[in-house]
C-alpha cells in the first residue's frame, strides 16, 4: 500500500480505511488473529507451564471438580464458572502439567474468541496490537494456564462490548446479539461482581438506542446476566440464606467493602506481587509500573484517533466499561491483586493499540520517523519488562510449590495418606497437594470445630499444621509433632499429628 499524502483523506485519518465486505474481511482477520493467539498459548507453554504449581485459589478451584482429591471450603466470594474449565482434566489426573496444557490452550482461544468480536470495528492492525500488548502483560502470562477466573473474566468484557457496538450497528444482524449472551454469561459465571460492573454501563448506553435495538441489547444483557450468575444467585439461598446474605458474608471475607483508595495497592503490586494483602511493603521497582501511568494519555489518545475515524464508540464504550469494572478494586477494597483488573486492562488494550498505530501512521513528515522509533522502543522496553517480572513470578511459583511438595512427600511418610484431614496454618493448598480433605475450625472456612476433628481422628489420619512459633490449639496439645521440611515458604512448620488408633479404638465410619 502506498504512503498517504496530504491530499489523501487516510492522512488525517490515519487507521480509518473503507471496510470490505463481511466475508472479504472475516478472512482476512482471521490468520493474524489466530497467529496472535498462537503466540500467546506458545509463550504459555515455553515461560509457564514447565514446573509450575498450583497457588492457594487453583487448589480451590480445582478441587471442586478433581477426581481424586476432596473438595475444599469455597468461600461465598467464589464462582464455579473457572472450574468447569478444569473439570475435563482435572477429573481424569491429578497431573498439573497436563492441566497447565489445557489451561494454556483454552486461554489462547479465548483470546482469539474476544478479539473475534471486535472484527468488524476496527481494522486488523490495531486489534493484532491490542491482542500482543494485552497478551504480553505478565498478568495474561501468569494467569494464562492458571485455574483462575480473571482472566476469563476480561475475555467475557472484551467480547460483550465488542458484541454490544457490533450490535448497534447491525440492527437486522441477530449473532451479535447472541455473541452479546454468551459473552456476559461467561464473566457472570467467573466473576459475578464482574459481570454486574460490565452491564450497568452497557445497559445504560443501550437505553439511547432506538427502539428495536434498545430492547434487543436490554434482553441480550437480562438473559447473560440470569444464565451467567444464576447459579451464583441459587447457591446464595441455599447455602447462605440469601442474596444479600452472601454479599455481607463475601465483604465480610474480603476485609470489608467501603471506600478505600486502594490505586496506591495496585500500581506497588505490579513489580510481581500476584497478592498485596495488606499492601505496606515498599514501592522498590518502579519501572514496572511506567505502562500503568501511561494507560490513561494513551487511552485518551486513542479516543482522538477513534474519533477521527470515526469510530467514537470503538473508544469510548470501552473505556467507559473498563473504568466501571476498575472503580471496585480500586477504591472499594483494602488490598490489591494485579489479576483483578484484568479486563479493565483488556478493554484499554484496543484504544491503546489505536493510539500507537496512529503515531506510527502520522503524515509524512520530519516527525513520524522519530514517533515511530520512539512507539518501538517503547514496545520493547515494556515487553521486556513484562517478561522479566514473569519470570520472576514463576521463579518464586515454583520454589513454593517445590515447598508444598515436600511437605506432602513428608507427611505421607509420617502416615498422612488419603483419606486423611488437615486442618491450621496453609491447610487448604497443603491439602491438595497432599491428596487429604481441609477443614477449618474458624477463619473464611469455619466449617468443623474441636470436636468434629478429634471425631475425624478416630476413623482417619488428622494433622494439625502450625507456623514456627506458633502454637496448637488445645486438643492437639499432646500430639507428637513431626518438624516439616524447612523452606522460605514454610520456615519452622510442624504437624501435630493424631495418635493413629490402638486395638481397642473402634474407627467411626
Amino acid at each position: 500500500m502506498s504512503e498517504p499524502t496530504a491530499a489523501d483523506p487516510t492522512a488525517v485519518r490515519p487507521y480509518a480505511l473503507p471496510d470490505p465486505p463481511r466475508a472479504a474481511r472475516t478472512a482476512a482477520v482471521a490468520p493474524w488473529l489466530a497467529a496472535v493467539a498462537a503466540s500467546f498459548t506458545a509463550l504459555q507453554l515455553a515461560l509457564v507451564v514447565p514446573g509450575s504449581g498450583l497457588g492457594w485459589d487453583e487448589t480451590v478451584y480445582t478441587s471442586q471438580v478433581s477426581g481424586s482429591v476432596p473438595a475444599a471450603f469455597f468461600s461465598a466470594p467464589r464462582a464455579r464458572g473457572v472450574s468447569l474449565l478444569a473439570w475435563p482434566v482435572a477429573e481424569l489426573t491429578t497431573s498439573t502439567a497436563v492441566l497447565r496444557v489445557w489451561m494454556a490452550l483454552l486461554s489462547g482461544i479465548g483470546l482469539y474468541l474476544a478479539l473475534w468480536a471486535w472484527r468488524t470495528l476496527l481494522p486488523t492492525r490495531v486489534l493484532v496490537l491490542a491482542g500482543a500488548l494485552f497478551g504480553t502483560l505478565w498478568i495474561t502470562l501468569y494467569y494464562g494456564p492458571e485455574v483462575m477466573p480473571n482472566l476469563w473474566s476480561a475475555y467475557g468484557a472484551l467480547a460483550a462490548v465488542g458484541c454490544f457496538l457490533t450490535a448497534l450497528r447491525r440492527p437486522l444482524d441477530r449473532s451479535p446479539l447472541v455473541g452479546l449472551v454468551l459473552a456476559v454469561t461467561l464473566t457472570g459465571l467467573m466473576r459475578p461482581p464482574d459481570a454486574a460492573a460490565l452491564v450497568l454501563p452497557l445497559a445504560v448506553v443501550a437505553l439511547f438506542a432506538r427502539g428495536g435495538r434498545r430492547t434487543g441489547l436490554l434482553v441480550a444483557l437480562l438473559a447473560g446476566a440470569a444464565l451467567g450468575c444464576g447459579e451464583w444467585v441459587i447457591e446464595a439461598y441455599v447455602r447462605y440464606g440469601g442474596l444479600s446474605e452472601r454479599l455481607d458474608r463475601a465483604s465480610e471475607i474480603q476485609g470489608g467493602t467501603s471506600w478505600n483508595i486502594a490505586v496506591d495497592d495496585q500500581i506497588r503490586a505490579l513489580d510481581g506481587r500476584t497478592l498485596c494483602r495488606p499492601c505496606e511493603v515498599p514501592w522498590r521497582h518502579r519501572a514496572t509500573a511506567a505502562w500503568w501511568f501511561a494507560l490513561p494519555p494513551l487511552a485518551a489518545g486513542g479516543a482522538v484517533a477513534a474519533a477521527r475515524a470515526r469510530r467514537h464508540g470503538t473508544a469510548l464504550l470501552p473505556v467507559l466499561v473498563a473504568s466501571c469494572l476498575a472503580v471496585p478494586y480500586l477504591f472499594l477494597i483494602g488490598y490489591a491483586a494485579p489479576r483483578f483488573l484484568l479486563p479493565s486492562y483488556a478493554l484499554l488494550a484496543l484504544p491503546v493499540a489505536a493510539c500507537l498505530w496512529s503515531l506510527v501512521s502520522f503524515p509524512a513528515g520530519r516527525w513520524r520517523p522519530a514517533l515511530t522509533g520512539l512507539v518501538v522502543a517503547a514496545l520493547i522496553g515494556h515487553l521486556a519488562i513484562q517478561l522479566s517480572v514473569t519470570l520472576t513470578d514463576l521463579r518464586n511459583n515454583r520454589a513454593m510449590s517445590s515447598a508444598y511438595r515436600a511437605t506432602a512427600a513428608r507427611l505421607h511418610a509420617v502416615g498422612v495418606r488419603p483419606p486423611c484431614l488437615l486442618t491450621g496454618d496453609h491447610a487448604v493448598p497443603m491439602a491438595y497437594y497432599t491428596g487429604c480433605a481441609s477443614r477449618q475450625i474458624g477463619g473464611p472456612d469455619g466449617s468443623i470445630t474441636p470436636a468434629g476433628v478429634l471425631t475425624a481422628a478416630r476413623s482417619r489420619p488428622v494433622a494439625v499444621l502450625v507456623p514456627r512459633h506458633g502454637r496448637p490449639p488445645a486438643y492437639a496439645v499432646a500430639w507428637p509433632a513431626v518438624p516439616l521440611p524447612d523452606s522460605h515458604a514454610f520456615p519452622g512448620y510442624h504437624a501435630y499429628l493424631a495418635p493413629p488408633l490402638t486395638p481397642g479404638d473402634r474407627p467411626i465410619p
